[in-house]
């Protein structure tokens, strides 16, 4: 295989490499993102291409930028670390300057015939490269003991959960597909009433075939009376688990049953050793989202995209496109229809 320039880098398929994950766990910066799981999902669901540009030396991984082509019609050929997702660090050593690793993947890009290539590094991006968007990351240490963790709460966070219980909301955990379809369900009536399409149940079904069979993740539900009224996925990996799904029956919001789910899932990866939990990316914009997550004592920073133009050879700042149906006509329309253009659209998005 070639490698680019003097970096050392070549580019590998995580799916096929044989031990991948097990590689990922002796970096520090690595998280679920980085695995083969999450790249059997991104690849069955939308035909999306792996090219991880990573160094692996002696059975021992030195360095890695994961990378996912995309080839579509509608919104061109195009290089994402990685579509559909929060955040995706480098995986770089100290010695290999950031600006090598970055330009290999660039040269590539070049030959292959990208328009652009989108980092979602935050934090451990070049300062001097200009931002295309930023968000908020949120991450929430969880080495403390139970009641240490409660009583880190916000007041109306905990009178929640509380409120939740006297309702008699219980909390199932499980990555069964009985499960994933009544999340499914409610994840088409919390975007609908977002004014957003659902993802396309395949891609649902690929989380639960190559992420939770695998023992990666879970999905929470919170019932009442038998019904599911609320839910969330979440993935870990090593240490680490991931907040990356949730959504929720409107009608039994007064109840209070998603403060009920993540406080069940902080004790349940407490329990079992996890050292963190990272609630996902949330819009600047989306104040709510946010008070949410910062409810539960986590930590907040900056998470920031580059976007390289191949055409123009330069980094660009910029802001995410406008949508093409603006939401309150999304929300009026039903259900199936919003599930058809789930289906239609998402693999030309990433």
């Amino acid at each position: 295989m070639k490698k680019f320039m003097n970096t050392g880098l070549e580019i590998i398929n995580p799916i096929e490499h044989p031990g991948w994950d097990q590689l990922l766990l002796d970096q520090p910066d690595c998280s679920f993102f980085h695995t083969s799981h999450w790249a059997s999902v991104l690849h069955d669901s939308y035909g999306y291409q792996p090219r991880y540009f990573a160094a692996v030396e002696q059975g021992s991984l030195k360095a890695c930028i994961p990378v996912m082509e995309i080839r579509s019609s509608l919104t061109g050929t195009r290089g994402v670390s990685l579509p559909f997702t929060d955040y995706c660090y480098p995986l770089l050593p100290a010695s290999l300057p950031a600006q090598e690793a970055f330009d290999a993947v660039i040269q590539y890009g070049g030959q292959a015939g990208w328009q652009t290539v989108e980092f979602r590094g935050g934090e451990k991006l070049p300062l001097l490269w200009p931002s295309s968007s930023f968000y908020y990351g949120h991450t929430l240490d969880l080495l403390r003991e139970e009641d240490a963790l409660f009583s880190n709460l916000k007041d109306s966070t905990r009178r929640n959960i509380r409120k939740a219980l006297r309702e008699g909301v219980s909390i199932t955990m499980s990555g069964d597909s009985g499960s994933m379809e009544e999340f499914y369900r409610l994840n088409c009536i919390t975007r609908k009433a977002h004014g957003l399409p659902p993802q396309p149940l395949y891609f649902f079904k690929n989380v639960r075939d190559h992420v939770l069979a695998k023992g990666h993740g879970h999905i929470a539900l919170a019932r009442h009376k038998g019904n599911a009224i609320a839910g969330a996925v979440y993935f870990h990996f090593g240490t680490r688990a991931l907040y990356k799904y949730g959504a929720s029956d409107r009608r039994y919001l007064h109840m209070r049953p998603n403060d009920l789910v993540m406080w069940e899932a902080i004790a349940w990866y407490r329990d079992r050793g996890y050292d963190a939990l990272c609630f996902g990316r949330t819009e600047l914009e989306n104040e709510g989202l946010r008070a949410f997550k910062k409810g539960w004592g986590a930590e907040e920073k900056i998470i920031r995209y580059a976007l390289y133009d191949m055409g123009a050879k330069q980094f660009v700042a910029g802001s995410p496109a406008d949508r093409v149906v603006s939401a309150a006509i999304l929300r009026r329309m039903p259900v199936p229809f919003l599930k058809f253009i789930g289906s239609a659209l998402y693999r030309h998005v990433g």
